[in-house]
């Protein structure tokens, strides 16, 4: 397969994340030939390699980590919730050093060459309240009251993780309200339970006036 050939393929698929599978559907061709065509143009300087067959175009502007979401979970999903959920809706200001991730698959650490992701395992039953974000179908996200009763959920359990969170800064949109309907769906009771109370303490020093 040649380089301007593949090239073809990937304009195609108009994103700047692809994979090995996809590109092979398209040209016809087999994965060991695709993939020595994908090898030649990183040597290039063309795209380069994120992750175990998903590649990217270097230099494309709509490229960022949060794109590469869907490619890491084929078989599953997978959503932007917890301190990085919090950041995107300006919760948060600091800028978190892996991008978290609510799924139903084993807690895991995945390295790739664009960001590292942390990924938390939640109940089955308690996996709802996420979109897609601003609508673009990029990637997954919770709703902003939904990462937060996400964190609180995880810290409420064995490990306490987001037990402590940097300074908060809740929009006039934010509903405490909603907040509380989706602790009510917490599956663990004394989980349940320490969720209401710190979403409570929250609330207090939030300065929000809305229930």
């Amino acid at each position: 397969m040649s380089k301007r050939t593949i090239l073809v393929f990937i304009k195609q698929l108009r994103r700047p994340v692809f994979t090995t599978h996809e590109l092979a559907a398209l040209s016809g061709k087999s994965l060991s030939t695709t993939t020595q065509a994908l090898n030649f143009l990183q040597k290039q300087g063309l795209i380069f390699r994120i992750y175990r067959g998903i590649w990217a175009e270097a230099g494309n502007e709509r490229l960022s980590p949060y794109a590469v979401i869907p490619f890491l979970f084929p078989r599953q999903r997978a959503y932007v919730s917890f301190i990085s959920a919090l950041h995107l809706y300006g919760i948060i200001e600091q800028i978190p050093q892996v991008i978290t991730l609510a799924s139903t698959v084993h807690t895991k650490s995945i390295n790739t060459k664009i960001a590292t992701f942390s990924v938390h395992q939640i109940a089955p039953s308690f996996f709802d309240g996420f979109n897609w974000y601003k609508q673009t179908g990029d990637f997954l996200i919770a709703e902003p009251e939904k990462a937060l009763v996400d964190s609180l959920y995880l810290s409420g359990r064995k490990k306490r993780r987001f037990g402590h969170f940097p300074e908060l800064y809740f929009p006039t949109s934010f509903s405490f309200k909603r907040a509380r309907e989706w602790t009510k769906k917490v599956p663990d009771y004394k989980i349940r339970l320490y969720v209401q109370k710190k979403l409570d303490a929250l609330k207090v020093t939030s300065g929000l006036s809305n229930v």
